[in-house]
């Protein structure tokens, strides 16, 4: 079993082409199931890092392919996981 607060510690990595997406922010649950859909990631930040990020990875549960002690490999196009922030 994996808590919530260990996958925030791990990093992110897609297995696709070996980038570095960052920590976990965020994750969508559908609540009538209980089931986890998507985790969110922070999308590139701006500026030098020094100004705000408007966009996020949104990656679906079934695009995570393994979960190690440090990292989460994901298996997805970054170009459409990349998506505006709905917050």
């Amino acid at each position: 079993m994996v808590r919530i607060y260990d996958m925030k510690q791990k990093e992110v990595i897609n297995s696709n082409d070996g980038i570095r997406l960052g920590f976990i922010s965020d994750i969508e649950v559908d609540m009538k199931e209980g089931k986890l859909i998507k985790i969110i990631v922070p999308g590139p930040a701006k500026i030098f890092g020094m100004f705000g990020r408007e966009k996020e990875y949104q990656i679906p549960w079934d695009k995570i392919k393994k979960i190690g002690e440090d990292i989460i490999l994901v298996d997805i196009n970054v170009e459409k996981s990349l998506v505006e922030s709905d917050y």
